[in-house]
């Protein structure tokens, strides 16, 4: 009879070609027991039964073929929450935790922020933003239905009440009047496609992945929009692919030509953020 302990060697030898093999297999063999690390530790000698063990080798076969780990189990860290993820999604990434704690940084002494999170996916950026800025209104836009019930799901669970949500191309369905403009769109250029992981450009969302020839479609799409609809002092925050900065940073000045324009590195030292800081009135910051 198969013991939990058995489960866990059995999915770090499938798993060795992961970088993440101990975790993977836990991971999983969680998800299939629906108990917690902890229990895992403490119950490793306990039999598993044939129906649990097989539907965890189903999902071991799964994994080692290149199916990403976070649809396997619904479920993906963000923020110090767990988010909801389905193949309809972009699996939240690390990196754009950033992005988010620029916006938290640079909103949390403001008395009021109408935030809108352009391109939102799973809901990651906007829910953690209307938890960090209690006193913030967000809205999270996407072209795409079966988005946008994913962030419902994670609206529901994280700030209910909080995230008001609209299907639209990018700002098209937007009044002016935003002080805080968020957008992690597509940033996969051309030439890159080939070398993307399988775990990515087999089973992630193409449409939350190819921003066109040189990755910046969507950001050249996005800008004017944004011109238009950002109050004076307002901010923009534009996630950017790791070589993209420059001709990113380019393209905001054209339609922010008054505006400051910077890009952040992420922690590895590479290209993330573009920062868009609006002009003011009369020398006085939005608020």
């Amino acid at each position: 009879m198969t013991t939990i302990g058995d489960a866990l060697r059995l999915g770090r030898a499938q798993l060795s070609s992961s970088p993440s093999p101990v975790l993977d297999a836990r991971l999983l063999l969680a998800h299939v027991l629906r108990r917690d690390h902890a229990y895992l530790v403490a119950h490793d000698d306990e039999p598993l039964d044939p129906q649990t063990a097989a539907g965890y080798e189903q999902l071991l076969a799964r994994a080692a073929a290149g199916e990403p780990i976070p649809y396997l189990v619904g479920h993906a860290p963000f923020m110090g929450l767990d988010f909801a993820v389905s193949p309809s999604v972009l699996i939240p990434r690390p990196e754009t935790e950033q992005l988010v704690e620029t916006a938290v940084a640079w909103g949390e002494d403001r008395e009021t922020v109408r935030i809108v999170d352009v391109g939102t996916g799973s809901g990651c950026i906007a829910v953690s933003l209307a938890r960090r800025l209690p006193a913030a209104e967000v809205i999270a836009v996407d072209v795409s239905a079966g988005a946008l019930a994913v962030a419902a799901t994670n609206a529901a669970r994280h700030a209910p009440s909080r995230v008001g949500l609209v299907q639209a191309d990018l700002l098209t369905a937007l009044a002016p009047g935003f002080d805080l403009i968020a957008a992690n769109l597509p940033y996969i250029a051309g030439h890159e496609w080939p070398t993307l992981p399988i775990g990515v450009k087999s089973y992630e969302p193409r449409v939350a992945l190819w921003g066109g020839l040189d990755g910046l479609s969507l950001v050249r799409a996005l800008l004017p929009q944004a011109a238009e609809r950002l109050r004076p002092g307002g901010l923009v925050l534009l996630e950017i692919g790791w070589r993209q900065g420059k001709a990113a940073a380019s393209l905001a000045r054209e339609s922010f030509p008054e505006a400051e324009v910077t890009v952040l590195s992420d922690f590895a030292g590479h290209d993330r953020i573009v920062m868009i800081q609006a002009g003011m009135i009369q020398g006085r910051p939005n608020k």
